[in-house]
């Protein structure tokens, strides 16, 4: 495939961490009939959301308390999971043209002891913890006792994950991240799970807190995905969040850590404002770390809103295409507190983008990725491409 000259010089792609927009077919194979991330918060909660409504965010599904409106500014439709899971790697890979025939392993009940002792053998301390749990939660209930022993809590949730707590002033940095090296090196075969996450904390007793040195060790991609791709055609792509930790760097030249949702919304007004051309790839994790595996309605409305006032402060350039969209979902209002197997909503915008395109239910997250591709010239594994069917026909501009 080749083009002289990209339609979008630049493409902004906004993962909006476990933003789900209701339950897809099989999600009672997973636990989560009923789950609807965004149609049950709107149901608890007034949401106040002018502006993705405007793009169509409500002409994807009724949505309690929004209006669908009749010509919406951007295209608008949903994405379909079409791997067999519903955690960050397999979402995002999903993204980029990867599609798993067998799901990361889970562990319901924790590592195994053979597993374990493997591990407490390879650091040289023993370990805390070893269930499912919530990371604030858990870091409460055993801190204490983690400040008195020097022991690592490890932990596990209903992802492909095996998560390392340590607070900052018991082991530092440095070696807690070559404990998590460890972790991942051991963690192959039958145990690929698909991260392995260090999680520092601060504080007293009571009062700990999480801090934003977090560090994902992901299981390499398979070759040919999105990122390599756009390396191949030395197309820039600068990632924020978490992405370059989800593929381990990969094709990535500038990458830019955040603490939260505000500091990755400032983060990308920085690199609209660096980087010209290519591909701004972020992540908005306060959905899914703060709220959605908090229980926090109130929170996670919070958060919309606060995205939703955003969006229009972006500068866009006339040759820009902005994708926003989601890995999975992560329900506020059930009483699981993990992630939610959901179709994701898929909102595109740009003055070159036809308004009012309805993209339907896509069989795969990858047609985002070979949309991509496609406007850079290029081809990924999987997915079929809308470049087509969003291209306007003459340059006439749509505003937020």
């Amino acid at each position: 495939m080749s083009r002289a000259e990209p339609i979008f010089q630049r493409v902004i792609l906004i993962v909006l961490d476990s933003v789900g927009i209701g339950a897809m077919p099989d999600a009672a194979l997973f636990g989560d009939v009923g789950s609807d991330t965004l149609g049950n918060i709107a149901k608890k909660y007034r949401l106040t959301l002018p502006n993705l409504s405007r793009l169509g965010l409500a002409n994807i599904k009724p949505l309690a308390g929004l209006s669908a409106t009749h010509r919406p500014a951007g295209a608008y439709g949903r994405c379909t999971l079409a791997s067999p899971g519903k955690d960050t790697t397999t979402g995002h890979w999903e993204m980029a043209g990867i599609i798993l025939s067998e799901p990361f392993p889970l562990y319901p009940q924790g590592f195994p002891a053979d597993l374990m002792a493997e591990f407490e053998a390879r650091i040289g301390r023993s370990t805390l913890g070893n269930y499912p749990a919530s990371g604030t939660e858990i870091i409460e209930t055993l801190g204490e006792e983690h400040l008195r022993s020097g022991s690592p809590i490890v932990y596990t949730s209903a992802d492909s994950v095996f998560q390392i707590a340590a607070h900052e002033d018991v082991i530092a940095l440095d070696e807690l991240y070559r404990i998590g090296q460890i972790a991942r090196d051991m963690l192959q075969g039958p145990h690929r799970v698909g991260r392995v996450i260090v999680r520092p904390f601060v504080g007293q007793p009571g009062h700990f807190v999480r801090t934003a040195n977090r560090h994902d060790f992901a299981v390499p991609p398979p070759p040919g995905m999105l990122l390599d791709r756009l390396a191949e055609r030395h197309i820039p792509v600068y990632a924020i969040g978490k992405i370059s930790d989800v593929f381990l760097g990969r094709g990535i030249n500038c990458s830019i850590r955040t603490s939260g949702n505000g500091d990755g919304m400032e983060k990308t007004r920085i690199a609209m404002r660096e980087q010209e051309s290519g591909l701004i790839f972020v992540n908005l994790v306060d959905f899914d770390q703060q709220y959605g595996h908090r229980n926090d309605v109130k929170g996670y409305a919070a958060a919309l809103e606060a995205v939703d006032r955003w969006v229009p402060t972006l500068d866009l350039a006339p040759s820009d295409l902005l994708i926003l969209t989601a890995d999975h979902g992560c329900d506020p209002t059930t009483p699981s507190t993990d992630h939610s197997r959901e179709y994701t909503p898929l909102l595109v915008f740009g003055q070159h983008v036809q308004a009012g395109v309805d993209l339907g239910t896509r069989s795969t997250l990858a047609d985002i990725g070979q949309t991509v591709a496609e406007n850079f010239g290029e081809s990924i594994p999987a997915g079929s491409s809308f470049l087509h069917e969003i291209q306007k026909g003459n340059s006439l501009s749509s505003t937020l």
